[in-house]
């Protein structure tokens, strides 16, 4: 979470442009219906990039940056829309995701950046996250939900009974995240392979990669990357695409690049795993260098942190908190604005004060959608803080059904007042891991040359799948390989 990150609702971000009779789709030629006018496709990309950017921030690379701007508009003109005006960007998340958005809009995360081993890597998954765009995935995904009366859900990590509660511009952005059927996938993924395979690269390499996301999602304690939580098994695909790759390089003979090298020069120093500048969690406490705060975490409970909030939720899924900037340059004026956004009804308001700092103290219910049935289990309650300090405002929420609320309130109530400043210079000065390029300075095992370059026993299993490489894979003299440090 930054400081002040200012979001903006996408008014209509999801309405669609009503055309009727068929389209012919870029990709596959075929006449369909289409309910999205391809003015609409623009201006959702157009409107959705400010929330995307609020919600996850931009990584400031400006060489890395720039390769990727030269390799998407390279393929962007080779594409079965040449006309659109792609824009690619990197936005600072250590998820291990891609996506794109109509209109041209693609994104990496840093996190994927940094697993990747070559250009051609990088290529194939460009290329898949084109293919998107090009076979207008999403047109064709809201059409069919629109025909089938389906509602579009945000991918929300926290329960239905409390998905309604997530900050507004965030649900909007997550929205964006539709879930793409498994054969628009598997159609991307072919895309992906020609696209790459075009613009010189060898897709095998795509294939590759999938490996390494199946290695992500079966290490122990770590969460399936976005990139492929709703996909096919990434197993599959790999061996799916391992195909196409070569009967494309069967029956277009060439010189198919890789570029290893290169690209590992490329993402030297970038930031491996969490910022903790954006806030950390460590020892049962949330600390925030930058604004200078902490709050405890309950014990168990899972958490997710961006830039434009931090949210955790007990396992069970029946309560979560969500920490977030307040509206308003007053306590009032934040206070009036959370109600308005959430659409609540007060029940208790008071002034208190928190470990020094003004604050008010509200319990609401969130009302219902016109005709909802108010049952304890469909009912929400809300317990907010809106606490002053360091010249800012800030948001905290504690949300449970209101069948469970009360078993819930004096632990959210124990989160707000745990909320403090932070003076110890071990937690206001803590620098990230990066990624440090490394040579080998004598041939054996990737383990062995790790140990060399003292890396940590607990971070071996991590550098293996950062390397694409098994941990007793033979490395040679030269090679250039990942390491971490500060």
């Amino acid at each position: 979470m930054k400081r002040k990150v200012q979001l903006q609702l996408l008014s209509g971000i999801l309405a669609v442009g009503m055309l009727s009779g068929c389209s012919k789709n870029p990709v596959t030629g075929k006449k369909e219906i289409i309910l999205m006018s391809k003015e609409k496709e623009l201006a959702i990309g157009a409107e959705s990039h400010p929330a995307v950017v609020a919600s996850m921030g931009l990584y400031d690379d400006k060489n890395l940056q720039a390769f990727i701007n030269d390799k998407g508009v390279a393929m962007g003109k080779i594409s079965h829309r040449p006309e659109l005006d792609y824009k690619f960007y990197i936005v600072d998340s250590p998820v291990v995701n891609a996506f794109a958005v109509p209109g041209g809009y693609v994104y990496f995360t840093r996190g994927i950046m940094a697993h990747f081993n070559n250009e051609a890597e990088f290529a194939g998954v460009l290329g898949h996250e084109i293919g998107h765009v090009t076979a207008r995935h999403s047109a064709r995904q809201q059409t069919s939900q629109i025909i089938g009366q389906v509602g579009l859900m945000a991918g929300m990590v926290l329960s239905p009974q409390i998905r309604s509660m997530g900050d507004q511009a965030a649900q909007a952005v997550q929205a964006l995240f539709l879930s793409y059927s498994r054969d628009h996938e598997t159609e991307s993924d072919k895309i992906g392979v020609g696209y790459s395979s075009k613009i010189g690269y060898d897709a095998h390499e795509m294939a590759d990669f999938f490996g390494t996301l199946k290695r992500i999602s079966a290490k122990s304690g770590q969460s399936i990357p976005t990139f492929q939580s709703t996909h096919p098994d990434p197993g599959d695909r790999q061996k799916k695409v391992e195909a196409l790759a070569t009967e494309y390089q069967k029956a277009t003979p060439g010189n198919y690049a890789i570029n290893r090298d290169q690209y590992l020069k490329r993402i030297d120093g970038i930031i491996y795993g969490e910022d903790p500048k954006q806030g950390f969690v460590e020892n049962g406490q949330f600390y925030h260098p930058e604004l200078k705060l902490q709050f405890p975490v309950p014990s168990g409970w899972q958490y997710e942190n961006t830039p434009a909030q931090f949210q955790m939720a007990a396992k069970d899924g029946k309560s979560m908190m969500l920490f977030t900037m307040g509206e308003g340059k007053s306590l009032d004026e934040a206070a009036q604005a959370v109600i308005k956004n959430y659409n609540l009804q007060v029940a208790e308001n008071n002034k208190v004060t928190i470990n020094g700092n003004p604050a008010i103290a509200l319990i609401s219910t969130q009302a219902g959608q016109q005709g909802q049935q108010q049952t304890a289990e469909a009912t929400t309650k809300v317990a907010s803080w809106l606490i002053q300090y360091g010249g800012n405002i800030y948001a905290l929420h504690g949300v449970a059904t209101a069948a469970t609320f009360d078993n819930n309130v004096n632990q959210f109530r124990s989160v707000a007042q745990g909320f403090k400043s932070v003076s110890d210079a071990n937690i206001l000065n803590r620098q990230p891991e990066r990624i440090r390029i490394k040579t080998v300075q004598r041939s054996g095992t990737l383990q062995e040359t790790l140990k060399d370059y003292n890396m940590p026993d607990v971070k071996l299993g991590d550098l293996a799948i950062l390397n694409g490489m098994e941990l007793n894979a033979r490395v040679e003299k030269g090679m250039l390989i990942k390491t971490l440090g500060k």
